[in-house]
């Protein structure tokens, strides 16, 4: 199974990030700092897409979801659902191993405020599009906020207008099951827009489109 492209830890395709990152670097230098790799294996059925790493949280860790508010909630509902094994412990060497799911980002470097621009996100699609094409079981991406599933349509041909993003929205994508979510960031969980039983109605029903 041939490995997908990914950004080197010194990518400076977006000067912005790479400024970011190196700040960072020099006020937490035992920090992870880079561009964050996808966690879990290319042969997942279920591919789950956020946004970008958490300062404190993947940024730090080197792993996805990982110490931040959103993880927190991500990764419980995955063990719940049996995508996942072990305990999660907030950091990337707990043990923690997933089943069938492959977690990544549609931006791979932390950006200021949580906020990558339009550029940012158009420099680390074809990131994104060499994954998805690399999976070849995958039956199912399950999309994290608008922009994860803007970047996910579009790295699979389709138009938002095609498909458009609302909380457990599903559409069909040559095969492949979209299935958009709330990001489970605190502003979402905190304000009741996003509820633990509607994040777990979304993985309900992607154990279903996977089998």
């Amino acid at each position: 199974m041939r490995r997908p492209p990914q950004p080197s830890p010194t990518c400076a395709l977006c000067p912005r990030l790479a400024g970011f990152r190196a700040a960072n670097t020099r006020s937490q230098p035992d920090w992870h700092n880079a561009p964050v790799p996808s966690f879990g294996g290319l042969d997942a059925r279920l591919l789950v897409v956020g946004l970008a790493p958490g300062l404190r949280g993947a940024n730090a860790s080197g792993r996805p979801f990982t110490g931040d508010y959103a993880g927190a909630l991500l990764f419980p509902t995955l063990l719940k659902f049996g995508f996942a094994e072990g305990a999660y412990g907030a950091r990337a060497d707990d043990g923690l191993r997933l089943k069938g799911v492959r977690i990544s980002n549609a931006v791979r470097c932390v950006p200021p405020q949580n906020k990558p621009t339009t550029a940012e996100i158009k420099a680390c699609a074809p990131f994104l599009g060499a994954e998805i094409a690399a999976m070849p079981h995958l039956s199912c991406i399950v999309t994290l906020g608008s922009i994860a599933h803007g970047s996910v349509l579009k790295a699979l041909g389709l138009r938002a207008k095609d498909a458009p993003f609302g909380h457990g929205a599903e559409c069909d994508a040559g095969g492949i099951a979209v299935i958009a979510s709330y990001h489970c960031s605190r502003l979402n969980t905190n304000t009741g827009r996003l509820t633990a039983a509607m994040f777990e109605d979304v993985f309900r029903a992607a154990r279903e489109v996977t089998g």
